[in-house]
């Protein structure tokens, strides 16, 4: 376990009070600070209609990120390759790789997209109050059909794609893009199409899944690095990774599967100071699941202004009984617990609290903990 190595995932939050370039210069900042405290990765993800996100183009961000580091990896988690082509990711980020080479990782979400085929393959661990036998907690299944069914998705998807689009199939994305690395692409009629930049790219390739479902399926098959997000479908990580490797054949890329699983993380000096940092998450993920759309981050006095009601309460439970907030050490035996669980290559951390100097102090306390434990 001592080469686990430790990642971000960065949604660039808004905090409340603050604007969207507040946050765009937060990510920069975040992205210095953590290559300087030892990270491997600086991934940011892919939101829309979000009023406390400013994360709404990956490629965008990463090159903002990109001219201001010069070693860390950066890249998407993902792109939702729901509303995309496979040629249209594939030319911004071979862009990317042009200007910092090798140094980007290509994340794909099916997000969005067409419903899956494969089914979920269930737990594969015997849990015991709802946890697994090295103590991770797996919660019951939250039920996403009033979040995917709410006019605000209908909204998004309607203006992300255009009229009278469909969403091609994720494999088949897939494929495309690895034809257009590879320079071997060509459609039904034989004809070639050539991407520059692009072909030859050193991009790392990654699948991002939240289930046992197409996703895991999908990188399994194509031999394609994983990752999956204890940090927002908690219920799923196990069913992902295990469906995965299940699936999983060797390519030129690898020869064995590798799993990146995501953790909700918030650490201070001490406990009680970390559980006050963490006060607006709550309100912060109940927002997202009512399909408002994620609010700008609440301060501790604004979250604890809420009125909740039993409803509320239910709608989060799943997600603050997996946040891991305490101390450095008290959060890294929880990511000890959860790697040991997902038999993770890689752990992605995600971190938001309302003060951006909170959030970066939550970063660099977690990774002295790690350094000093051999990680």
């Amino acid at each position: 376990m001592s080469h686990t190595p430790l990642s971000v995932l960065d949604l660039v939050p808004v905090p409340s009070g603050a604007s969207g370039a507040d946050a765009l210069r937060n990510a920069v900042s975040l992205a210095q600070a953590t290559e300087s405290f030892g990270y491997h990765r600086y991934w940011v993800a892919e939101h829309h209609l979000n009023p406390g996100v400013a994360g709404t183009s990956p490629a965008v961000v990463l090159a903002l990120l990109g001219s201001a580091t010069s070693t860390i990896r950066i890249g998407s988690g993902a792109v939702l390759m729901g509303h995309r082509t496979a040629l249209s990711t594939i030319e911004e980020f071979g862009l990317l790789d042009a200007a910092f080479p090798g140094r980007i990782d290509l994340g794909l979400g099916r997000s969005g997209g067409r419903p899956g085929a494969a089914a979920p393959v269930g737990v594969p661990v015997e849990l015991v109050d709802g946890r697994t036998p090295e103590g991770l907690l797996v919660p019951p299944k939250f039920d996403p059909s009033g979040l995917l069914g709410s006019p605000r998705f209908r909204l998004q998807k309607e203006l992300l794609q255009l009229p009278g689009a469909t969403a091609a199939d994720y494999g088949e994305q897939i494929d495309t893009i690895l034809a257009f690395i590879d320079g071997t692409y060509r459609d039904a009629a034989g004809t070639p199409a050539r991407v520059v930049p692009g072909e030859g790219a050193e991009l790392e390739l990654w699948v991002l899944g939240s289930s046992g479902g197409e996703s895991a399926e999908a990188a399994g098959k194509r031999g394609l690095r994983f990752a999956t997000n204890y940090h927002v479908n908690p219920s799923g990580v196990l069913e992902a990774a295990h469906s995965y490797r299940t699936a999983f054949a060797p390519s030129d890329t690898l020869t064995a599967p590798h799993v990146a699983v995501s953790a909700d993380v918030v650490v201070a000096e001490t406990e009680e100071e970390a559980r006050e940092l963490a006060t607006g998450y709550g309100l912060w993920v109940r927002s997202i699941r009512t399909a408002e759309g994620a609010i700008p981050f609440p301060t501790p006095d604004e979250a604890r202004a809420w009125t909740w009601t039993e409803e509320d309460r239910a709608l989060v439970q799943d997600r603050l009984d997996t946040q891991f907030v305490g101390t450095a050490a008290q959060v890294a035996d929880q990511l000890e617990i959860l790697q040991r669980a997902v038999e993770a290559d890689e752990l992605v951390i995600t971190t938001i609290t309302h003060d951006h100097a909170d959030r970066v102090r939550s970063y660099e306390l977690l990774a002295a903990e790690w350094a000093r434990r051999g990680r």
